[in-house]
């Protein structure tokens, strides 16, 4: 195990008009998981890829276990990475694509089976390592590329979206065996995935990233509970988080016609503005007799409740959409008039130019 720390690590790439890793200070602690998070663009795969040394450090310095490792080769940081793509060799049975890299490094061969058994008994795949990449599913695959990464006994394993090439039902089961796994063996590891769900599931932490900046690093009820800005708060959540500009005046925030009272404890932080963001998490949001009024403008039935969609004007001439989560039973036409109740105890505000969190529920 190591602790890794980046250090205002910075990336450049040629022609690019801002860095794609911009000054990136984040302390990664021994056995920690921590989840690299973003959309397409943010940064993420970079910095991954500067800890591994695929990219160059053009500012700053990434340390693993306390050592500068800005101009080590490689092969000579003390990680295993697990890709994408599997990358197994085609021609090799599952044990020789476990074992290949310490055959390379000159392991002997009693102890190179010794510790493929290990890393297969692991994984459950004990009866195929006689079998070849091509006669295994995806999730298999996958497996064999963690068990070629767990018999080099790393001081950190590096994963760059290892589950996105496989079905739905199967990226829930592996996350929560590679989740599990990583426990088990205690090992430093830092994961790279462009889906919340994933990162929120699986991280000790969660770092999200936009544009090349850390915009947060938090536990994953943190993200949900206090996102520091607009941003994070529209990105973690499934459905995210309602966003609504609202007004203030004397200690309400008006939304339309509707107005919510600034919890006291909070009223220092917008008395001197006169509009804010207010945010709500769909699951706060009731349908009351009164309140901010809506139409219907999509129900997504999923079982155990339904979301439903409304189209609503909190200022003039601006109409926004709101999710909430409601009764599995209920029925909703569309275009349907709805009253929507916004209970002051759960609503977050935001500054309305800098996007960064004024104030949020206590927990």
């Amino acid at each position: 195990m190591a602790e890794i720390t980046y250090e205002n690590a910075t990336r450049h790439f040629p022609g690019g008009t801002i860095p794609a890793v911009d000054a990136l200070d984040l302390q990664i602690a021994e056995g920690e998981f921590m989840v690299l998070v973003g959309p397409s663009g943010s940064g993420k795969t970079t910095a991954l890829r500067m800890l591994a040394g695929l990219e160059d450090i053009d500012d700053g310095r990434i340390m693993i276990g306390g050592k500068d490792v800005s101009g080590v080769a490689p092969r000579d940081r003390d990680i295993a990475m697990v890709f994408q793509n599997y990358a197994l060799y085609p021609n090799k049975t599952v044990g020789e694509n476990i074992g290949f890299a310490l055959k390379m490094h000159g392991v002997e061969r009693s102890e190179r089976d010794r510790r493929v058994k290990e890393a297969a008994a692991l994984l459950d795949i004990e009866g195929l390592l006689d079998r070849k990449p091509k006669q295994l599913s995806g999730g298999q695959r996958q497996r064999v590329a963690m068990g070629r990464a767990i018999v080099r006994e790393p001081s950190a394993f590096l994963m760059d979206e290892p589950l996105s090439n496989l079905d739905a039902k199967l990226r829930v089961a592996t996350r929560a065996q590679i989740a599990e796994l990583q426990r088990r063996l205690g090992v430093t590891t830092v994961y790279v995935t462009h889906d919340q769900v994933e990162a929120m599931t699986m991280g000790d932490r969660v770092a999200l990233l936009k544009d090349g900046k850390l915009q947060q690093c938090a536990s994953p009820q943190e993200l949900y509970d206090r996102p520091a800005n607009t941003f994070i708060a529209g990105f973690i959540g499934s459905p995210p988080m309602n966003l609504l500009p609202a007004g203030h005046q004397d200690g309400k925030l008006t939304i339309g016609d509707a107005h919510v009272e600034v919890p006291e404890a909070h009223r220092s932080e917008v008395g001197r503005l006169d509009n804010v963001t207010l945010g709500v998490r769909p699951e706060h949001l009731r349908l009351a007799e009164e309140g901010m009024a809506g139409t219907v403008s999509l129900v997504e039935e999923l079982g155990a409740e339904i979301h439903l969609h409304v189209r609503t004007k909190p200022a003039d001439g601006e109409e926004v959409d709101v999710v909430l989560r409601t009764d599995r039973h209920a029925r909703y036409r569309l275009g349907e008039t709805v009253h929507l109740d916004i209970p002051s105890e759960h609503i977050l505000a935001f500054h309305p130019e800098s996007t960064e969190l004024l104030f949020a529920p206590q927990a």
